[in-house]
């Protein structure tokens, strides 16, 4: 949507716009979705009775959020037949690029790739409440009147997502520079297929989730161990493809991540989760539907 194209009657929406493509992906974790869903806010706002709102951001949240939970709930039979594990459509930033007004929701480590994967396991009024609190900072009264729930049920619902958050996924408040730079030495190490150089770089328990779709080959189950991912990272250079890979640094969803070529062509995004100087895990996107939006080549 071109904001110029826009009347002076739709500037709140146009203001609002950036925080609802953030809620909706947040939600739905694949750009097309969450732009679908901006979307149709958009048409409903246009023929809301914009006098009769008290608050017209409010209104805006509300109808982006039901509209988010409805075709979450659509898409859940969907993501259960799905093949392997399902991974959210990476928001890839170059450095050369300028910003968007959906870069917002890419600036924020709250929409990382990691804390995405968490939210899966969560039901979509569930994901909502929390987003809308812990994200966004909604007063509980405003989440109760958005998913037309009590505020008691919210805070349950809240504290149930904060305790599966913190259960599954650790944060580790670590500056993204301190990131980047370890990532620049695990990329140099795979570069030239140094095993052992990679395991340095890697907690003992490090993990990988990949995700295929079913549409190319990759791992179908969790993958665990230092020795075990350095292997599959030196695999891919002196085996799968040999002398045709080329790595690229970008930031992926907020956070520093890696773009891997084959023969110039994307290949897959990969995201980082950080522990302790180490690389804790690996989340590795390879359905092609899902890196349409990731730079096709490396130059």
């Amino acid at each position: 949507m071109n904001t110029l194209a826009f009347p002076l009657s739709d500037q709140p929406f146009v203001a609002a716009r950036p925080r609802l493509f953030s809620i909706a992906y947040r939600m739905l974790g694949m750009r097309a979705d969450a732009e679908d869903v901006v979307q149709d806010a958009w048409l409903r706002w246009r023929e809301a009775d914009h006098a009769a709102l008290q608050s017209e951001t409010a209104w805006l949240v509300t109808v982006t959020t039901r509209l988010a939970i409805d075709r979450l709930r659509a898409r859940q039979n969907e993501r259960a037949s799905y093949t392997g594990n399902w991974l959210p459509e990476p928001l890839v930033e170059l450095a050369s690029e300028e910003h968007t007004p959906e870069s917002a929701a890419e600036q924020a480590s709250d929409v990382s790739v990691a804390i995405l994967w968490v939210l899966e396991r969560l039901a979509p009024e569930e994901r909502a409440a929390f987003l809308l609190r812990q994200v966004f900072d909604e007063d509980y009264p405003d989440i109760a009147a958005t998913l037309g729930r009590s505020e008691a049920s919210c805070r349950q619902m809240v504290h149930r997502a904060v305790e599966r958050v913190k259960l599954e996924q650790p944060r580790f408040e670590v500056p993204a520079e301190s990131h980047r730079e370890l990532l620049a030495k695990f990329m140099q190490a795979a570069s030239v297929a140094d095993r052992e150089a990679m395991k340095r770089f890697l907690a003992p328990d490090v993990a990988v989730v990949a995700d295929g779709g079913g549409k190319v080959n990759s791992f179908l189950r969790i993958l665990r161990g230092a020795g075990r991912i350095a292997g599959v990272f030196y695999w891919a250079l002196e085996h799968a493809f040999p002398r045709r890979v080329q790595y690229r640094m970008a930031t992926i969803n907020g956070a520093p991540g890696l773009l891997r070529y084959v023969d110039g062509k994307i290949e897959s995004a990969q995201s980082f989760d950080f522990a302790d100087g180490k690389i804790a895990a690996v989340y590795i996107v390879r359905n092609p539907d899902k890196l349409r939006n990731v730079p096709a080549s490396p130059d």
